[in-house]
């Protein structure tokens, strides 16, 4: 992969980390199993990143972008 293609790919990543600081994610999990009764509880998981990550991100991916154009 080329240097600025991986420059431009980290920054839009970092972009979308801004946008997007987190998602969800729901797990069922069997609690009781009596015979013919079962009952089963759903968990939702959050996943959340600071923004900070994202602008990080998006500035390495500029730097990379600017690196390759010095040569």
């Amino acid at each position: 992969m080329k240097t600025k293609t991986l420059g431009i790919v980290v920054a839009i990543i970092g972009i979308l980390m801004i946008i997007y600081t987190g998602f969800s994610y729901m797990t069922t999990e069997k609690v009781v199993d009596f015979g013919p009764m079962e009952m089963s509880v759903e968990e939702s998981h959050p996943v959340q990143w600071s923004p900070i990550v994202g602008v990080i991100l998006l500035v390495g991916g500029i730097v990379i972008v600017a690196m390759d154009k010095k040569k």
